[in-house]
């Protein structure tokens, strides 16, 4: 394989969100900076995100000259750039001349000037401000040798519901529709005497104000929101790449975030970052948050299959969460080093130097207030940089996933819409990591995708509560399962379209024959209920034992599948709670309640061992993750202990330590929140 280098650079890039705007009346603390980034290892820096109002202070007038100044600077230092285009947040001059640009809230009220990301982005004349400061950016620093990448704007999210959107919103629908006939019976309007005559009738979702009952509407709106946000951002690229067409360009992806969709918008960037901000610590089991971080970048990868970057994560606290606890000595270290583990090529910590003042100014940073690097997060970031430094080798390489987990947004949109079963909460990102961590425990390299996604590289597939069916997706699931794949399909799926519209003759609808079950109802469990689930020999002498469901019952036949465990409770007591299907050269299984750990623990296990599924750990051991990178001579794998006690490791076999940088065998003992990073050939 050829590297995938998102930089064109063998090396692990170690730098930060650097905001040197904020400080231009202290030109001491500006060249005290560029000494401390050498110090600390840091050799790239993201500039610009917020900087329209220094660049343009007034319209028409520019000024690049402190700009000019701290990119040379950077560059004279060996610092590499990712300039941003300032979108994110417009100066004050432009909403109180041309007040079209702010956004407008669902209940219909205009957004004052102020915070960021609340601008409209169907607005001509923001689109059009936004490319002429762009254009500046790019006849200026397209060429620049400092300069490797483009960062679009700054965390794209929200919705505007202005007059300019609404006319959009129904341009949209008529592409996507062509008729108001065939809008009506996607929509169901007829539901409630909601029929549309006109397209002029049709207004955005608004829950205190009009209609949000109509389940179409919402989820176009969505879809809707998606794409002109997408069409924002490629008006912004397609300003400054021609000016340098080698200039890679992204935009900072969040946290299962689902205001768009990101498979979508993945396709029109030319690598992915996410900005991770996990509440280490904060709860009891150390490997929750752990999982679910490894779970964002596994899909951030999976988003265009190759390395991503980490353009953003925290050093030692946030100031936003409800209690903003401190990293622990080592968290560090090793949380990047995760990050690096599932495929990041890049690692910067947000902030370079806190904010002396607003909001920011008790967020965590490399250079706290004191101003120096003799602190124990400096220290640690410093320890950090020259690990990364040894990590050269590992850049471009790629994460080998056999299985792959199915989370997609659009479902996931209809899901929180449904109005039933269980509208205290369907949980579909917790079922989703349910199965993750079983995986990610055993050091199972996992891609997570969605329906749109191709199946035939893995042996298995995992897709919780896939309730929406979207396009063809039923009919490649069989395809994989026909064809020898594993398929594990769960309560709630197959049960609406892409329109949101239930599927007729049963359901799992597209799935019922691969599944080879009629679900016939669905029972809602309230929080802490539970019903009893036993499998014995007669069953399945594998999966024997007593186990506990929770949230949702699904009551199911079996029509051509086996049933491997029944429901003990209630007046289901008897029913199909685990079946397994044998279709064509494959087996499909489905889960029918959310089932505990203890089953969990099994039933990966057996997918696992029957699938001889690659994985870097012989069993799990508590609070320990071991994850592999490859290049077609070498292996690389990172082992991080995420508890607050030492853990030994068994070693298959021999390995060069590249942190150490000695050879390791045997057993390895990992000190609490340590982590380790060994190769060998293949």
């Amino acid at each position: 394989m050829n590297p995938q280098l998102v930089f064109g650079e063998s090396k692990i890039f170690h730098g930060c969100d650097y905001n040197p705007e904020q400080w231009l009346d202290y030109p001491e603390i500006l060249e005290k900076d560029l000494a401390l980034m050498q110090e600390a290892g840091c050799n790239i820096v993201s500039i610009g995100i917020f900087s329209w109002a220094k660049l343009e202070p007034e319209e028409g007038k520019f000024d690049f000259s402190w700009l000019d100044m701290i990119i040379e600077k950077l560059h004279a230092h060996g610092v590499k750039v990712i300039l941003a285009t300032p979108s994110g947040a417009r100066p004050a001059w432009l909403d109180l001349k041309y007040p079209e640009v702010l956004r407008m809230t669902e209940d219909r009220q205009t957004r004052l000037h102020g915070h960021r990301q609340n601008h409209c982005l169907t607005s001509p004349v923001y689109r059009e401000k936004v490319k002429i400061i762009n254009t500046k950016l790019a006849e200026r620093y397209a060429h620049h040798p400092a300069v490797v990448s483009w960062h679009i704007s700054n965390e794209f999210g929200g919705y505007c519901h202005c007059p300019l959107c609404q006319k959009a919103f129904r341009r949209f629908l008529k592409e996507r529709y062509g008729t108001l006939e065939k809008l009506n019976h996607a929509w169901w309007s007829t539901f409630w005497s909601h029929t549309y005559t006109d397209w002029d009738q049709i207004e955005s979702p608004s829950k205190n104000l009009g209609e949000w009952c109509v389940h179409g509407l919402n989820l176009d709106f969505r879809r809707f929101s998606t794409a002109q946000c997408m069409d924002f951002c490629k008006a912004e690229i397609d300003t400054v790449k021609p000016f340098n067409p080698d200039l890679p360009v992204t935009t900072n992806f969040m946290e299962f975030f689902y205001d768009y969709d990101y498979f979508e918008f993945a396709k029109i960037l030319d690598y992915t970052c996410w900005d991770s901000y996990p509440e280490w610590h904060v709860y009891e089991d150390p490997e929750y948050i752990a999982s679910y971080t490894a779970m964002n970048h596994d899909l951030m990868r999976s988003l265009k299959q190759k390395p991503f970057v980490l353009m953003e994560h925290t050093v030692s606290c946030t100031n936003w969460r409800p209690l903003s606890r401190l990293k622990k000595p080592g968290m560090e270290k090793l949380s990047c080093l995760q990050a690096v583990a599932h495929g990041a090529d890049s690692i910067q910590g947000f902030q370079w130097r806190k904010s002396r003042g607003s909001s920011e100014k008790f967020h965590g940073a490399i250079i706290d207030h004191v101003g120096h690097l003799n602190t124990r997060v400096g220290r640690e970031v410093k320890e950090l940089g020259g690990i990364l430094q040894r990590l050269g080798e590992v850049a471009g390489t790629e994460v080998r996933a056999q299985a792959a987990l199915v989370l997609d947004t659009q479902n996931r949109w209809a899901l929180d819409d449904a109005q039933g079963p269980r509208n205290a909460g369907l949980h579909y990102l917790e079922v989703c990591l349910d199965y993750y961590h079983e995986l990610w425990r055993r050091g199972v390299a996992v891609d997570v995708i969605d329906e749109t996604c191709p199946l035939d590289k893995y042996k298995l597939v995992i897709a919780p509560m896939t309730y929406m069916i979207r396009g063809d997706y039923g009919q490649r699931v069989e395809n994989f399962v026909k064809n020898g794949g594993v398929y594990v399909s769960t309560f709630w799926s197959g049960i609406v379209d892409e329109n949101d519209l239930c599927f007729l003759g049963g359901f799992p609808g597209p799935l019922r024959q691969v599944l080879g079950i009629w679900d016939e109802e669905i029972e809602c469990l309230d929080e802490g209920e539970q019903v009893k689930v036993i499998s014995d020999t007669a069953l399945s002498p594998e999966l024997w034992g007593s186990y506990q469901g929770s949230l949702l019952c699904a009551l199911v036949h079996p029509e051509s599948a086996q049933t491997l465990a029944q429901y003990d409770s209630d007046f289901y007591r008897g029913m199909s709670a685990v079946t397994r299907n044998i279709y064509g050269m494959g087996r499909a299984y489905y889960v029918a309640t959310r089932l505990d750990r203890s089953f969990l623990d099994n039933f990966v296990r057996i997918l696992v061992d029957g699938l001889d599924l690659t994985r870097e750990l012989s069993h799990p051991i508590a609070g320990v993750s071991a994850m592999a990178r490859y290049s077609d001579t070498k292996k690389f794998l990172f082992i991080g202990n995420y508890s607050a006690e030492a853990k030994t490791v068994g070693l298959k076999g021999e390995y060069y330590d590249l942190i150490n940088e000695q050879t390791r065998s045997g057993n390895l003992t990992l000190m609490p929140y340590g982590s380790a990073v060994l190769s060998c050939p293949l």
